[in-house]
């Protein structure tokens, strides 16, 4: 395969989970702000937390209100990680390598596009935000379907799952870090209702709070924690992420799991091993903030190790993840 080829659908697939992490939590915050009127004014700014770039938002918005906040992170064509930023770089991608991928899933990624551009999204957006952000996440899981039902599973769709899971990881490593940092001050909030809302909100970002319950009857941050980090079987831990994107690096090179022939599977298999000899009283000790910041370091060190490997040039639309 072609790195260019490569290169455009794993960074098309990368895109297009981030519109939805970031739509994922929008939605949440929304919720949020139903059980919890009196902290109006204070659950804008961890929006902008979460993706590092307050800088940015201070220096164009003079709030943190609500309507700053969704059009920096939703419809801002200047902040490269707001979702509309994040179609165009995936439908740009995508039409570079519309020979490979279906037409159902150019077809789909062209009108997901092309609804969000429309004049009136701003406007739906304010006027029913519930609404907006799900239609965003449910598009989101559409390509996600299509592309695992009518694209050939082999080199293109492993690098297509590479770019998801790695994106995945790092987004629920930030959720975690983000909220764990932002709650674990306020001692007296501990185990508080107040506190089991927040915790909840922190599963629900991540579309965790049923299969959770199912595995633990107390919502603690220590179990909060241990699931995102370390559960093998949910889709967004970042364990099964970084497991499922080992295996598709292997299905690519057709090398054995226990070996490692590049710099890309040695950097992510060390990862995982980290991942699978390292329990939730470790990172405790070791200070999950700290913990969370090496984490996300290793992702980016994955993703630069796979790109010097099998591209060896930039992505078509310039990659800000790693530096966020």
């Amino acid at each position: 395969m072609l790195s260019r080829v490569a290169n455009a659908i794993y960074w098309m697939c990368r895109y297009i989970e981030r519109a939805e992490n970031v739509a994922r939590f929008i939605s949440v915050n929304l919720n949020l702000l139903l059980d919890m009127p009196s902290e109006k004014g204070k659950h804008w700014e961890p929006l902008v937390m979460i993706t590092g770039d307050q800088a940015l938002f201070e220096k164009n918005y003079p709030d943190y209100t609500q309507a700053a906040v969704s059009r920096f992170l939703t419809f801002d064509r200047n902040y490269p990680n707001a979702i509309l930023t994040c179609l165009a770089a995936a439908r740009e991608n995508g039409r570079s390598i519309r020979e490979i991928i279906s037409s159902e899933m150019w077809e789909h990624l062209n009108t997901f596009y092309l609804e969000l551009a429309d004049g009136g999204s701003p406007a739906l957006a304010l006027a029913d935000p519930h609404r907006f952000y799900k239609i965003i996440q449910m598009r989101s899981h559409l390509f996600t379907g299509l592309m695992d039902s009518t694209m050939s599973h082999g080199e293109a769709w492993n690098f297509a799952r590479i770019g998801m899971m790695i994106e995945r990881a790092d987004k629920t490593s930030r959720i975690l870090d983000v909220k764990y940092f932002m709650l674990l001050p306020q001692a007296d909030l501990v185990n508080s209702p107040m506190d089991n809302i927040q915790w909840t909100a922190v599963l629900k970002s991540a579309s965790a709070f049923e299969m959770f319950r199912k595995e633990h009857h107390h919502i603690t941050p220590r179990n909060v924690a241990n699931f995102l980090i370390f559960d093998g079987q949910f889709p967004r831990s970042i364990r099964h992420c970084i497991a499922k994107a080992q295996i598709c690096l292997h299905r690519i090179d057709g090398s054995p799991p226990e070996s490692a022939s590049n710099i890309a599977e040695k950097r992510l298999g060390r990862l995982k091993a980290d991942l699978e000899y390292t329990d939730i009283d470790e990172v405790i000790e070791h200070g999950m903030h700290e913990y969370l910041d090496g984490l996300q370091t290793r992702l980016n060190q994955v993703d630069a190790a796979i790109g010097t490997t099998f591209f060896n040039l930039k992505p078509l639309i310039e990659a800000t993840s790693s530096e966020q």
